[in-house]
C-alpha cells in the first residue's frame, strides 16, 4: 500500500513539473509576443515603452529561473504552497502578456490597412451595343484599341494578359492609344470595333453629355481582375519627412458603391483638397481644387485638360500634375471613399453644421432621396453626405461643394478630439482603415502620435479655443469653352486667374517655411462690424479680357484659336498679328472658309502656325474640324451655377 502511495505522489510531482513547464513556456512565448508588439510602436511614448518592455524581459528571467528552481526542489513537500501560488503568478502574467500582445496587434494591424499592399484592377472588353459579339467566340478581324501605356494595370497589363489567352492578336488588329479619350471617341466613331479598357470607363465618361449613356450604349464581352502590389502600380511614396517638418498632403475623394476601398476606384477624381501643416506652429492650409480647373496633366506632353481627367491614370499622374501646378512637393496623399464617410460621422456621432439651404442628393446607396433643411444642426452620416456631395444646387457650384467638404472634416476634427473611450476609437480606426487607401507606411503612422498628443493636450488646456489654424485658400478664375483635341469637342473648363495662383502657392510655401514671410503682429478692426477671415487667393483680381474671334471676346489667362471663318484675308492677317498668332494662308480667294485648328483649341497646344484656307464668298463657309459643340460662349468672371450643355451635372458626382 505504502509503495502504491509513494508512486502516486512520484506521478503527482511529474505532472506538476511537466505543468510548470509548460505554463513557463506559454509565459515566454506570450511575452516575447507582448515585447515585439511594443517594439512596433515606436514613436508612442517610448520612455514608458521601454520601461514595460524591460519590466516583461525582468519577469520572464524570474520565470524561468524560479521553475527551474522549484523543478529541482519539487520533492519537497513545504514547496506545495509557494509552488501553487507560482502557478496562479505564472498564468495570470501569461493572460496579461497575451491580451497586450493581441491588443496591439489588432491595432498595428488596422494601421497597416490605410496602406492598402495590394489593390484589385479589372479590365473589360467592350463593344458597341450595334455589335453583334455576343462572346468572345465573335471577335475576329475587329480593330480593337488599348492603351499604349505598359505602366497601367488595367489599360495595359491585364489587356495583355487577355490578348494572349484569348488568341486576340491572332485574327484581330491591335491599335495602341495614348489615352482613354481618344480609343472612346474612335468607338462611337467606328474607327475601331472594341476595345480593351478600364472597368472604370463608364464613371470616366458619363459626366460628359455626349457620352452621358456610355453604359447603356456600350456592353462588356469579358471582363478580367488581378490583384497587384501597389509598389508595382503606384511610384508615388510617402516622404521620409519627420512629423516635427512642415508637410502636405492630398485627400482624394472617392464615391465608390463598395463598402471596402480595396478595387482600383478613380471615380474621375472630383475632390481634391490640398492640406499643409506646420506641426511648428499648428498652422494648417486647405485648398479645394475644382474638377474643371484647366492645368497642364503629366505625362500629356504638357497638354492641358481637366485636372479632373488626370485620376483616370493612376495616383502617379494626379499628383506629379498637382505638384506641376502649384509648385510644392506631395508628401503624402489619403484616397478617401466618400461611403465611408456616412459611417465615420456616425461613428462620432455626428457633427455640427450650419446649413444655409436645403439641399437634397441621393443616399449613399444611390437608392431614394434624402434633404437637409437650413440651420444650425447636428447631421448623421447620411445627411453629411448630403451635405459634402452636393454641388448642382449650390449658386457657386463646385466651389460651394468645396467649402462644404471643408466645413465636414474640420467638424470631424472637433468630435474626434473629443473622444475619451475605446468603444468610439475603435469603430473610428475601422471605419477609416476599410474606406481608406494611403502611401502612409504604419511606422510613419504612429509618428503623428506625439503631434497628435501634444494637439490633445493643448485642447484640453484651452477647450474653446480652435488649436490648429486652418487658413482656406481659393482659386479664382473664369469659366470658359476651350475645345478639347482628344474628346474633339468644345468642354467647359476653369481657367485659373494667374495671380490667384501665384498667391495661394505663396501661401503654401510660407507654411511649409520654404518661403520667408513677415509676421502680422498688429490688426486693426470695428467693433461694430463683424470680423471676416481673408480667404487668400479669392481676390479680387483684375481678370482681363482679349478678344479671340471678331465678335467673342475670352479671359486673357487662356488665349485660344478663334473662329477665322468668314472673315477677309486681311481681317484675318490683321487679328492675327494683333494677338501674336502664327497664320499661313493656302488657296484662293479673299474670305477664309476652312482653318487647321478647331475654334476654341488653347493657343498654348498649338505647334507652328495655323493654316486658313481662302475660298469665294460662294464657298461653303464651314471648317472640317469642327463639332456642333464648337461654339465660345462669352464667359462668366465667376464659376456659373450649372456646366454648360456639354456635360452632364450631376450633383451625385463627387
Amino acid at each position: 500500500m505504502a509503495k502504491k502511495k509513494k508512486k502516486v505522489i512520484n506521478n503527482n510531482k511529474k505532472s506538476l513539473g511537466f505543468l510548470l513547464r509548460v505554463l513557463t513556456l506559454l509565459s515566454i512565448v506570450c511575452s516575447g509576443a507582448a515585447i515585439y508588439e511594443l517594439y512596433l510602436l515606436d514613436g508612442v511614448e517610448n520612455t514608458i515603452r521601454y520601461i514595460v518592455i524591460g519590466i516583461i524581459a525582468l519577469i520572464t528571467m524570474c520565470i524561468i529561473i524560479y521553475t527551474h528552481n522549484i523543478n529541482n526542489k519539487i520533492k519537497h513537500k513545504k514547496n506545495n504552497r509557494s509552488r501553487k501560488v507560482f502557478v496562479t503568478f505564472v498564468v495570470f502574467y501569461t493572460i496579461i502578456c497575451a491580451l497586450i500582445a493581441g491588443v496591439i496587434n489588432y491595432v498595428y494591424g488596422t494601421l497597416d490597412n490605410f496602406n492598402k499592399k495590394e489593390i484589385l484592377y479589372t479590365s473589360d472588353l467592350i463593344v458597341m451595343n450595334s455589335n453583334k459579339a455576343k462572346d468572345i467566340g465573335d471577335i475576329t478581324d475587329m480593330k480593337i484599341g488599348m492603351l499604349s501605356d505598359k505602366n497601367s494595370p488595367d489599360g495595359y497589363k491585364i489587356p495583355q494578359l487577355m490578348i494572349k489567352e484569348n488568341d486576340l492578336d491572332k485574327d484581330n488588329d491591335i491599335k495602341s492609344y495614348d489615352d482613354y479619350t481618344s480609343m472612346i471617341v474612335d468607338l462611337y466613331a467606328g474607327n475601331v470595333d472594341a476595345l480593351l479598357i478600364t472597368d472604370n470607363y463608364v464613371s470616366l465618361f458619363n459626366s460628359i453629355d455626349t457620352y452621358k449613356d456610355i453604359e447603356d450604349k456600350t456592353k462588356v464581352i469579358i471582363s478580367k481582375s488581378k490583384k497587384y502590389k501597389k509598389t508595382d502600380t503606384d511610384n508615388v511614396s510617402a516622404s521620409g519627412k519627420s512629423v516635427t517638418e512642415p508637410f502636405t498632403l492630398l485627400l482624394m475623394g472617392i464615391d465608390s458603391p463598395a463598402e471596402v476601398l480595396e478595387k482600383n476606384a478613380v471615380a474621375n477624381g472630383d475632390t481634391l483638397i490640398v492640406v499643409t501643416f506646420n506641426p511648428k506652429t499648428l498652422n494648417a492650409t486647405m485648398l479645394s481644387i475644382p474638377r474643371d480647373t484647366y492645368v497642364p496633366i503629366s505625362g500629356w506632353n504638357g497638354d492641358r485638360n481637366k485636372i479632373t481627367h488626370a485620376a483616370a491614370y493612376g495616383n502617379d499622374c494626379m499628383i506629379k500634375t498637382i505638384q506641376n501646378f502649384l509648385d510644392i512637393d506631395i508628401d503624402y496623399y489619403a484616397k478617401v471613399n466618400f461611403k465611408g464617410l456616412v459611417k465615420l460621422v456616425d461613428a462620432v456621432g455626428g457633427v455640427e453644421i450650419d446649413v444655409q439651404q436645403r439641399l437634397c442628393t441621393d443616399n449613399s446607396d444611390r437608392r431614394g432621396q434624402i434633404c437637409i433643411e437650413p440651420g444650425y444642426q447636428t447631421l448623421d452620416g447620411e445627411h453629411a453626405l448630403v451635405y459634402a456631395r452636393n454641388r448642382k444646387q449650390l449658386a457657386n457650384g463646385d466651389f460651394g461643394r468645396g467649402i462644404h467638404q471643408q466645413e465636414i472634416i474640420m467638424a470631424l476634427m472637433d468630435k474626434i478630439k473629443e473622444i475619451d473611450d475605446v468603444s468610439t476609437f475603435t469603430k473610428i480606426i475601422n471605419t477609416v482603415s476599410n474606406n481608406m487607401d494611403t502611401n502612409l507606411s504604419t511606422k510613419q503612422m504612429l509618428s503623428f502620435y506625439g503631434l497628435a498628443k501634444n494637439i490633445m493636450n493643448t485642447s484640453m488646456s484651452s477647450k474653446n479655443a480652435d488649436i490648429i489654424n486652418i487658413q482656406r485658400l481659393y482659386i479664382a478664375g473664369s469659366g470658359q469653352m476651350i475645345y478639347d483635341s482628344r474628346m474633339k469637342m468644345n468642354l467647359y473648363n476653369y481657367v485659373p486667374n494667374t495671380q490667384s495662383v501665384e498667391d495661394v502657392i505663396e501661401a503654401m510655401h510660407q507654411n511649409l517655411e520654404t518661403e520667408d514671410h513677415e509676421e502680422i503682429t498688429s490688426f486693426s478692426f470695428s467693433i461694430n462690424e463683424p470680423y471676416e477671415k481673408v480667404v487668400i487667393g479669392e481676390g479680387p483680381y483684375n481678370t482681363g479680357y482679349e478678344k479671340v474671334t471678331s465678335q467673342a471676346p475670352v479671359q486673357k489667362t487662356s488665349a485660344t484659336v478663334p473662329d477665322f471663318t468668314g472673315d477677309t484675308k486681311s481681317q484675318a492677317q490683321s487679328y492675327a498679328n494683333s494677338h501674336g498668332i502664327s497664320v499661313t494662308f493656302v488657296g484662293s480667294g479673299n474670305i477664309v472658309i476652312r482653318q487647321s485648328h478647331s475654334a476654341g483649341t488653347s493657343l498654348d497646344d498649338v505647334k507652328g502656325s495655323i493654316t486658313l484656307t481662302l475660298g469665294s464668298n460662294n464657298t461653303n463657309n464651314t471648317t472640317t474640324t469642327q463639332t456642333q459643340t464648337d461654339t465660345v460662349p462669352t464667359p462668366t468672371p465667376t464659376p456659373p451655377t450649372t456646366a454648360p450643355e456639354t456635360e452632364k451635372t450631376d450633383e451625385n458626382t463627387p
